[in-house]
């Protein structure tokens, strides 16, 4: 097994039940930093998806399954948007391209995510893994999602005897996780648009772990939707958190937001803010009939489980 994006929450928490399994012979952790998590049996490889170079590292160590976690939602992180979408998109793109030649590999489990549908008034109530976005993103995290799967399509195509499964997360939260939205909700006084009350679904960061290890250690090809069942409003969730709502109107709803983001409180890109205006909702049907997974907890629990 070899793991991208393995210094991060997700990366490092599946390479220790990965190297836990007595079955699994070597798993490999690829980034550019230094994990974040004790790994005893992972052979960690300092190396940059982005480099056409990476294919030596298929070739070298034969792995038969990779694992793509190396798709990040916030600039600040990674240097700013401009790297943000070099690593999303670029490194993507070399890292198909390398398992496209590497003849040992016959799965690729790749992370997306819901916002690959977008976030408008004029959304569904559900999205199902057939549907398509009805304004297709143009910046930011959410064109980046549908530019990566787009390569991962590409792929499926030309190496049609690799096992392909692509996992459409919903937002994650969790005790341990961070992320924009566990730290949007860490705030004492959570900023609301007023005059919107967008439904919010979530997914646990255990019930994401147990989706990706059954991904890979089990054949399930095409396209899941992975959300908790139930849905949330915005004004429930702030309600649930025992937090004090700030309703902002829409012309500061974006300075407010760059504003938190300079002073370090909250990584959200303006790109992402159409989110807290309209929500969005994705059908997990498909995920637990043909993949075989319900998700042990649901959004509301996920929330209280994080407060």
């Amino acid at each position: 097994m070899l793991v991208t994006g393995v210094s991060r929450f997700l990366g490092g928490k599946l390479a220790q039940r990965l190297e836990a399994d007595p079955d699994i012979d070597l798993v490999v952790g690829v980034d550019l930093e230094e994990p974040e998590f004790d790994l005893e049996r992972t052979e960690f490889i300092r190396a940059d998806i982005r480099n056409p170079l990476i294919v030596k590292v298929l070739q070298t160590t034969e792995v038969d399954t990779v694992v793509h976690l190396n798709i990040v939602a916030t600039p600040t992180r990674v240097g700013g948007r401009p790297a943000m979408k070099e690593l999303n998109v670029i490194g993507t793109m070399q890292l198909f391209a390398a398992c496209q030649k590497a003849t040992s590999v016959r799965k690729v489990v790749m992370k997306s995510t819901t916002a690959v549908y977008g976030a408008s008034p004029r959304d569904p109530a559900v999205f199902t893994e057939g549907m398509g976005p009805r304004d297709v993103p143009r910046t930011g995290y959410a064109k980046d999602a549908v530019e990566v799967e787009q390569y991962a399509r590409d792929f499926g195509r030309r190496r049609r005897d690799v096992e392909l499964t692509v996992l459409r997360f919903a937002n994650f939260l969790g005790p341990d996780i961070e992320t924009t939205l566990t730290r949007y909700f860490s705030l004492p006084v959570i900023p609301t648009p007023a005059g919107y009350d967008p439904r919010i679904q979530l997914i646990h960061e255990d019930d994401a772990l147990e989706v990706l290890a059954r991904a890979v250690r089990e054949d399930h090809p095409g396209i899941y939707n992975v959300a908790a069942d139930g849905v949330l409003y915005l004004s429930q969730a702030v309600r649930t958190l025992g937090r004090l709502p700030l309703p902002v109107i829409l012309p500061l709803v974006v300075p407010l937001a760059m504003a938190l983001r300079r002073f370090g409180y909250v990584d959200f890109a303006t790109d992402q803010l159409q989110y807290l205006l309209y929500g969005r909702v994705a059908d997990n049907e498909r995920l637990a009939g043909r993949f075989g997974y319900r998700p042990r907890r649901t959004t509301r629990d996920t929330l209280v489980d994080f407060a």
